[in-house]
């Protein structure tokens, strides 16, 4: 009873970040290593885990800016964790069922998105001078 339950508050909390994902510019969705997991401009920004291995986790992982994995996870540990792979580059691990509050998993998930989309070349770059021949 208890795992069916789990599983049930799982697809809901799992489908309230996907839709705020897919509110953000150029993003896409797609099964990656098993899990469902974002994109923008061709790089993942963000996966869940959904007891992936019997994690015991719902929770969603997101890229992070430089030093933002340490501070939150030392900072409140209850709602953040460094996971498996991921962690290794800085990716945080956000609880989703032990109380965080949704703006704030919100704007994890937007800061995600920010820090892994790719810069638009606004104008082609300009061509190199031609070396001018001797004559």
């Amino acid at each position: 009873m208890r795992r069916r339950r789990m599983k049930k508050n799982a697809a809901e909390l799992i489908e309230r970040v996907r839709q705020i994902a897919l509110a953000l510019d150029d993003t896409t969705e797609k099964i990656s290593h098993g899990e469902p997991a974002l994109f923008v401009t061709g790089r993942m920004f963000a996966t869940f885990d959904n007891d992936h291995h019997g994690s015991g986790r719902i929770a969603v992982v997101c890229n992070a800016p430089p030093g933002a994995q340490e501070a939150l996870i030392e900072g409140d540990p209850k709602h953040f964790y460094r996971p498996p792979y991921l962690g290794a580059g800085g990716w945080i691990g956000v609880n989703l069922d032990t109380g965080l509050p949704w703006p704030v998993i919100a704007d994890l998930v937007r800061q995600a998105h920010a820090t892994s989309v790719r810069p638009r070349r606004t104008t082609a770059a300009p061509a190199p001078p031609r070396p001018r021949r001797r004559r």
